[in-house]
């Protein structure tokens, strides 16, 4: 079976703007796959490209083994997105949108209406099914966008940014709906800003930067990436002009505060045993330890900022439509179902 993605050479340029440069990127099929990024890393565009509201400007790009453009309606009838924005037809109570949105794909009529039941009560919100999408509050919009992405029954449901602006309650309702989904089986590639979101969800995780892929790792490996901060308390003050000499590799640095010594090193829990026995060594009685370990936050910074060796570093990816420079490409108030259709239909 094909992975649910898979990019090779992934290329978009806008003019003097390249927004995906050489993208190389797979996601297996099944899994929970974060896709993290500054503002203009090219995230949207890429997203754009699966669904066919941009075309790309060379290197492959497939869906379940679906080329998003030989194959455009095989990629796209697997696809369930829910976008950053809000492109929604506001003039029809929200069953009707689910209706309509399940008969672009070709689902019958009355088949349609009970997918569009389904996927409101799914997400919570049935009982606001003949209220159109305006009169709903922020929450509700964003439960909404959920539900058309599901009317389809996708096997890759597509999250840009799913939890935006939304409180804390709802973003762990969110969190508990789409989770439930993917250990149903589907195939979830989630964009987001919370480090926290992606660190709490995702089975691994990209970080892009330039257009490039930076790295691809579990949450768990990425903050493997980081330092950790090892802080041993003693029992009287430590003479800062002699810092005890700690040599290993691991460790990047050590400063004295007072009666603590803090060690900046790779693993600090590994390198603890050999820091209490050099300051014994020196006359000194520890008496207490804290570790603290770095963040997926941090790493996500920390790598974004320099590059992390993997890939080589990439131009500005530039900022466009959304946040991730996906302008240059029209967009109507139903464009992830209606304006793919047209673009790939143009492009033939």
């Amino acid at each position: 079976m094909p992975p649910a993605i898979r990019v090779e050479g992934l290329e978009k340029d806008y003019g003097d703007v390249q927004a995906l440069d050489g993208l190389d990127l797979t996601v297996p099929e099944g899994s929970f796959f974060g896709l993290l990024g500054p503002n203009g890393a090219g995230k949207t565009t890429f997203i754009n490209v699966l669904v066919g509201l941009v075309r790309k400007t060379g290197g492959e790009a497939a869906v379940f083994g679906n080329d998003v453009e030989d194959d455009y309606q095989g990629a796209r009838d697997a696809i369930g997105l829910a976008p950053q924005e809000f492109n929604v037809d506001r003039f029809f109570p929200i069953k009707e949108v689910l209706v309509h949105k399940a008969g672009y794909h070709g689902v019958p009529e009355s088949e349609a209406k009970e997918r569009a039941a389904e996927a409101l009560k799914r997400v919570g919100i049935y009982d606001k099914r003949d209220v159109r999408f305006d009169w709903l509050s922020g929450g509700m919009k964003r439960r909404f966008m959920l539900a058309r992405a599901l009317v389809t029954d996708p096997d890759l449901l597509i999250l840009d940014e799913p939890t935006a602006g939304v409180d804390v309650e709802l973003r762990h309702d969110l969190w508990e709906v789409i989770t439930d989904l993917n250990d149903e089986g589907t195939t979830i590639l989630l964009t987001t800003h919370y480090i926290e979101e992606a660190e709490r969800l995702c089975d691994e995780v990209a970080i892009i930067d330039s257009g490039r892929k930076v790295t691809v790792a579990t949450p768990d490996e990425l903050t493997e990436k980081g330092s950790d901060t090892l802080t041993v308390y003693c029992e009287s003050a430590l003479d800062a002009d002699a810092v005890p000499d700690l040599d290993d590799e691991r460790i990047e640095s050590v400063s004295v505060d007072g009666d603590a010594i803090r060690v900046r090193a790779s693993s600090a829990s590994e390198v603890a045993p050999a820091v209490l026995r050099q300051l014994e060594a020196e006359g000194y009685t520890p008496i207490d330890i804290d570790i603290e370990r770095t963040s997926l936050e941090e790493v996500f910074v920390d790598l974004t900022r320099r590059g992390d060796g993997s890939e080589d570093d990439a131009n500005d990816g530039g900022n466009g439509a959304g946040s991730d420079g996906a302008s240059g490409e029209s967009e109507t108030d139903d464009g992830d179902e209606t304006d793919g259709r047209v673009v790939a239909e143009a492009s033939r």
